[in-house]
C-alpha cells in the first residue's frame, strides 16, 4: 500500500502513554448482561482464547457495542490524551490512513451536497475510558456512536498477523487500513442516519436472532463502505499495490462468523452471526471496491446477503 504521501490527520488522540486510561479517574463498570446469544458467547470465547484474554471482558464489550442492555456507572472525568499526529511509525501510519479516509469521504459527501464531519481516532494501550464505557484491547477496534470516536489499540494489528494470520508482510498495511476504514464506515453510517435507524430496529426486533440479522447488515455495509474508500483512494492516489486486495480479503475471511464458529464449536449457527460469513464479508468489500458508490452498499435492501 502506498501511504507515505497521504495527508496525516490531526484528529488522532494518542492515549497510549497514559497507563491505559486509568490515571486521573475511574472507569465504567458493567452491571448486568445484555442477553447475548450462546453462539455469540462461544465466538467471543474463541477470540478471547486466540488473544489470550478473559472472554468475560470481551463479552461485556460486545454488549456495549451492540446496545445489548449493559448499563454503566458514571465515570470520572477522563485525562486528556495528546492530540495531533503521533511521531512513531505505527501512529504515523494510522494518522495517514485516517487522513486519507477523511479526504476521500469529504469528496464523496461534497459531491452529493453534504458535509463530512471527521471522527476522531483514539489510540490506547490495554484499556481506555470512553463514551461507550470502559474499552479493552480485547474488544478490537470499534466505533462508539455515543461520542463519535474510533477506538484502536494497535496491538490488534500484531494479533491480526500472528494469531488470526489474516495477512503477512507488507501486504498487512492494506489489511490494517481496511480495518480502520471499516470503522470509519460505521461513522459514515452514523452521519447518514443509517446507524441510529438500525439500532432502533434492533431494540424492537423481538428476538436476539432478529437483532443479530440487523447487525450483520450493519457490519457488511461497513465492509462495503471500506471498499468504496479503497476505490476512491486508488483512483486518486494509486494507493493499491499487488497483493493488497488479497490481504484485505484474507483478513475479512479470517474474522467471518462462520469460520470462528466452526473453529470454536465445530458447527455453524447462522442465527448467531453478528458480522457476516467469510464469503459475505469478502463479497461486500469487493462490491464497494469495484463499484465505488454508497448506493452499491445498501445491504438493508438486499434480498440476499
Amino acid at each position: 500500500m502506498r501511504w507515505d504521501d497521504f495527508r496525516r490527520s490531526d484528529n488522532v488522540e494518542d492515549d497510549r502513554d497514559s497507563g491505559g486510561g486509568f490515571s486521573g479517574g475511574g472507569f465504567g463498570i458493567p452491571v448486568g448482561r445484555g442477553g447475548l446469544g450462546i453462539g455469540t458467547i462461544v465466538v467471543l470465547g474463541l477470540i478471547g482464547w486466540a488473544f489470550g484474554i478473559d472472554p468475560g471482558v470481551l463479552i461485556g464489550g460486545a454488549e456495549i457495542l451492540s446496545g445489548g442492555g449493559s448499563q454503566f456507572q458514571q465515570s470520572l472525568p477522563q485525562p486528556a490524551p495528546r492530540a495531533g499526529t503521533p511521531k512513531d511509525q505505527t501512529g504515523q501510519f494510522v494518522a495517514a490512513v485516517l487522513g486519507n479516509t477523511e479526504d476521500v469521504w469529504t469528496g464523496i459527501f461534497r459531491a452529493s451536497g453534504r458535509q463530512y464531519q471527521a471522527a476522531p481516532l483514539r489510540l490506547y494501550r490495554g484499556g481506555e475510558q470512553g463514551g461507550c464505557g470502559f474499552a479493552s484491547a480485547a474488544m478490537g477496534p470499534f466505533y462508539c456512536p455515543r461520542d463519535k470516536r474510533i477506538y484502536l489499540d494497535t496491538s490488534f494489528f500484531r494479533d491480526m498477523q500472528v494469531r488470526f494470520r489474516g495477512c503477512s508482510g507488507k501486504a498487512c498495511e492494506f489489511a490494517e487500513a481496511y480495518v480502520i476504514a471499516h470503522e470509519v464506515g460505521h461513522h459514515v453510517q452514523d452521519l447518514l442516519g443509517i446507524l441510529p435507524k438500525a439500532q432502533s430496529a434492533q431494540q424492537t426486533a423481538g428476538s436476539k436472532a432478529a437483532a443479530n440479522r440487523i447487525q450483520v447488515r450493519v457490519e457488511l455495509q461497513a465492509d462495503c463502505l471500506a471498499g468504496v474508500w479503497a476505490y476512491h483512494s486508488d483512483q486518486r492516489w494509486k494507493s493499491i499495490e499487488p497483493g493488497d486486495v488479497q490481504a484485505a480479503l484474507q483478513t475479512a475471511s479470517a474474522i467471518g462468523d462462520d469460520r470462528l464458529q466452526k473453529q470454536s464449536q465445530g458447527y455453524v449457527v447462522p442465527d448467531a452471526f453478528t458480522h457476516g460469513s467469510s464469503e459475505q464479508r469478502q463479497r461486500w468489500f469487493t462490491k464497494g471496491l469495484k463499484e465505488g458508490k454508497i448506493s452499491s452498499c445498501d445491504t438493508f435492501a438486499a434480498a440476499q446477503l
